[in-house]
């Protein structure tokens, strides 16, 4: 599969993911031209994005317009799209367009986006193919690859939804230069979680080049991307459904470094702070953790600090009160029963499962999240 690309950036990526159902994901630049291949034998395709992407979307699926039926179905922004009501109207929506099991959805927007329409093409007739123009740099690194689709609940996020693999991802870096600047740096939270779990070349990328170097036109931030990529590629074709890995490594669950707290303190601040932020807050305190159980060296819970900070990413928190925060970590998808259960490292590139920590531990975490000594 190639297109032209008449830009001066070097030429696209392919990074093809194995397993059951294989894909590619394309990293580039200016890469709508893609698309006919992978929507290829469809007849309708439904593009699904938030109301403000609307005329971007448009102009990104130009190429189908010639040979298929093109529907766009925009939806809420951000976190309010991933409810049952709004999967309900794409449903009802994909019925009155008569949808059938060879048409496709494309979805284009950010994490919430392919989340959600992810668990729409899941869930209608059982399964239709998707195809994620990821638009933001966190849903290039995190939601749009792996085939994990889900909406949120009162009791928490991403706690229904389905593995639904994509058939494609196109990662199009000139998307990035719609973002604004606070959103790239949120989704380097990923980035940087990645290097930390599995890729300490990401790390090494982010301590020499300073945070106004990471621009959506830079190949250090495109090869921050697809090293980044090649992590979660690597995890989940491992580990699809997070059934576990071997010799003691945890698998899928490995890319949930730092996310246990971040989800808790998604849903105490109602979703108003960026994923990738929480992502950061998340994995200092697990570093934190870590360390208080004698896991893992000073200097690498002292690197959490120094390099989520170097990208502008928070690396405090004392927002919400620990209490209202642990209730809601012990209803998170790893917690199994009453225990609660961490992915932490032993050291750079090894994760594992920190399972039932002592609760000292959990609040003295906590607490040098605000810089309070213990």
């Amino acid at each position: 599969m190639t297109a032209p690309n008449p830009h001066e950036h070097a030429p696209d990526t392919t990074l093809h993911v194995g397993g059951a159902s294989p894909y590619d994901v394309v990293v580039g630049h200016h890469l709508a031209g893609y698309l006919p291949d992978m929507v290829a034998g469809a007849l309708r395709v439904a593009v699904i994005c938030a109301e403000s992407l609307v005329e971007l979307a448009q102009q990104f699926a130009e190429p189908l317009l010639e040979g298929h039926e093109v529907t766009v179905l925009a939806i809420p922004e951000g976190e309010d799209a991933k409810t049952a009501e709004v999967a309900v109207e794409c449903w009802e929506a994909l019925g009155e367009e008569g949808f059938t099991r060879s048409d496709v959805v494309v979805t284009f927007g950010g994490g919430a986006t392919t989340d959600l329409g992810g668990f729409v093409a899941a869930s209608w007739l059982r399964g239709v193919k998707v195809v994620h123009v990821p638009t933001t740099l966190l849903a290039m690194v995190d939601a749009a690859v792996g085939g994990k689709t889900g909406i949120n609940t009162g009791a928490g996020k991403n706690l229904v939804g389905a593995f639904h693999e994509p058939g494609g991802v196109l990662c199009d870096l000139a998307l990035l230069e719609t973002l604004p600047r606070e959103e790239l740096i949120a989704g380097l939270g990923e980035v940087v979680k990645c290097g930390f779990i599995a890729d300490p070349e990401i790390l090494r990328l982010v301590r020499e080049h300073d945070a106004d170097e990471l621009t959506p036109g830079s190949e250090v931030l495109r090869e921050l991307v697809e090293r980044a990529i090649r992590v979660k590629i690597d995890v989940v074709v491992a580990d699809l459904k997070e059934t576990g890995g071997v010799d003691g490594h945890p698998g899928r669950e490995a890319l949930n470094y730092g996310h246990t707290l971040a989800h808790a303190i998604e849903r105490a601040e109602d979703y108003g702070i960026r994923h990738g932020e929480a992502v950061a807050i998340g994995c200092v305190f697990v570093a934190e953790l870590a360390g208080r159980a004698g896991l893992l060296d000073a200097a690498t819970v002292a690197a959490h600090r120094e390099l989520f900070g170097k990208v502008g990413l928070p690396t405090t928190y004392d927002a919400a009160p620990f209490e209202d925060l642990l209730a809601t970590m012990r209803v998170d998808k790893k917690s199994r029963g009453a225990q609660l259960r961490f992915i932490v490292l032993t050291e750079v590139g090894r994760p594992a499962v920190l399972a039932g920590p002592d609760e000292e531990h959990l609040r003295a975490s906590y607490a040098a999240l605000a810089g309070v000594s213990g």
